[in-house]
């Protein structure tokens, strides 16, 4: 692992965290590959920038624009793979998302190439996002 691994996840997040979506794109690879967990609409395996951004955005457009996510712990490393503890919320329909996860991130040449997310409760997340 190297400081600028943990550099790139870091600046990831903080983009994430003031809705810099200019910046999360510059950070995501072309093709990089993402993993969304579950049994609902966002559900599956992505490939490409433009697949993820389209997913990103539908959720962002489903909730109403409340789709939010933060880191709440350091960051950890491991050769090109970060793990990073974050909470991520969002309302809907009277419902109410708030939940902690793990994302997983691989960077390879200061670009995120493949990520790894994990829920708290994938059966309440898969309920509120909907089939």
């Amino acid at each position: 692992m190297s400081d600028r691994t943990i550099a790139v996840v870091r600046k990831y997040f903080d983009a994430l965290a003031v809705n810099d979506l200019d910046t999360v794109g510059a950070l995501l690879s072309p093709d990089v590959v993402w993993h969304q967990p579950g049994a609902n609409r966002f559900s599956g395996r992505r490939s490409g920038s433009g697949e993820v951004f389209a997913m990103i955005g539908g959720m962002v457009e489903t909730s109403g624009g409340t789709f939010r996510i933060d880191r709440v712990d350091h960051l950890m490393g491991n050769g090109d793979l970060v793990a990073a503890t974050i909470h991520f919320t969002a309302s809907r329909d009277g419902g109410e998302l708030a939940m902690d996860g793990v994302d997983l991130l691989r960077v390879v040449d200061d670009l995120i190439v493949e990520v790894w997310l994990f829920g708290a409760d994938q059966p309440a997340e898969d309920e509120f996002w909907g089939s």
